[in-house]
């Protein structure tokens, strides 16, 4: 029996034979270690909690799936609390339920503003790692770079041609967003006044709208909308979808970008350019942080993806 332990545990060396005939008798019997006990006897907890403001888009979605695959490999169960909002009531309720079983620690995704107030939440003596858009000083943390994202798909389009480009954002996350502050920063590079940001949430309905009023407005005589940067993929199917209904072509009238490489841009008409972030092993890496594990290779993060819906602007608007 302390033989069967030690294979399963990992606590001490075995000799591969043996641990090859243990392994086959555990496959044989169909046996499945039990978390809660294993912690009790190891004093280890096995639970990696996840504090999250969604679970449908896809950036929080992909994040969600790398932290799983990672604690499943450590020997960790991931469990998910959604945050609804960032009122003070459905704070104290997440995290006083994702705290209340012993947690290897806590990981936040802070993609929004319930993120960033959650933070402030959990108590010192617990393990923490965040997914940040933004660098902190405070928290142990993962970068994934919005603001360089934001600056290269801007310089692309200015790089095509065109005269400045519109943005329509993403919601705060509690701090100015990176993917908004790259955006000013190529604008500024290329000594451009940066015009009126459109707002929007995550969704593609909002990017709907914030694509009739661009349309709108292009249709009125603003022939300096000829490129727009979106907070990411979603708002951009909105937006095009949006164009498409006012009579405008893209790219051939207005050029637009988005973030994030969501599975149906290349298949989106046209397929759309964008900021490709690999949330999977954003996700990851949190869990590698958490328990202090060997951090594996990242590679690129986030690269521009150019496909179909950007080109330089007409001639006419140049």
């Amino acid at each position: 029996m302390p033989t069967v332990s030690r294979v399963l545990n990992g606590t001490a060396k075995v000799s591969e034979k043996r641990r090859k005939v243990v392994l086959e008798a555990v496959k044989a019997l169909g046996y499945h270690p039990n978390a809660a006990a294993l912690a009790l006897v190891t004093g280890r907890p096995s639970l990696v909690s996840v504090l999250t403001g969604d679970t449908l888009q896809y950036g929080y979605a992909s994040t969600i799936q790398g932290i799983e695959e990672a604690a499943r490999a450590a020997g960790r169960v991931a469990a998910i609390t959604v945050v609804g909002s960032a009122s003070d009531q459905e704070l104290r309720q997440a995290v006083d339920l994702a705290l209340s079983q012993p947690v290897a620690g806590v990981i936040i995704l802070e993609f929004d503003e319930s993120g960033t107030q959650a933070i402030q939440r959990i108590p010192h003596s617990v393990p923490l790692a965040v997914v940040s858009s933004a660098p902190r000083e405070d928290v142990p943390h993962v970068l994934f770079d919005d603001r360089s994202g934001g600056a290269e798909a801007t310089r692309y389009l200015l790089g095509l041609g065109h005269r400045t480009v519109h943005h329509v954002s993403a919601p705060s996350t509690g701090h100015v967003s990176g993917r908004l502050l790259g955006w000013q920063d190529a604008l500024a590079e290329a000594g451009v006044e940066a015009p009126e940001v459109v707002p929007a949430d995550w969704g593609a309905a909002s990017g709907y709208e914030a694509g009739l009023r661009l349309g709108d407005l292009r249709r009125a005589g603003r022939d300096d909308i000829t490129a727009v940067f979106c907070g990411n993929d979603e708002i951009a199917f909105g937006v095009i979808r949006a164009l498409q209904s006012r009579g405008l072509r893209v790219p051939e009238d207005i050029s637009v970008v988005g973030f994030d490489d969501h599975p149906l841009a290349p298949l989106w008409t046209p397929a759309l350019t964008t900021i490709s972030q690999d949330f999977v092993r954003l996700g990851r890496a949190a869990v590698e942080l958490l328990l202090q594990t060997p951090p594996t290779d990242p590679g690129p993060v986030a690269h521009l993806v150019i496909r179909d819906s950007s080109a330089p602007p007409s001639p006419k608007t140049r």
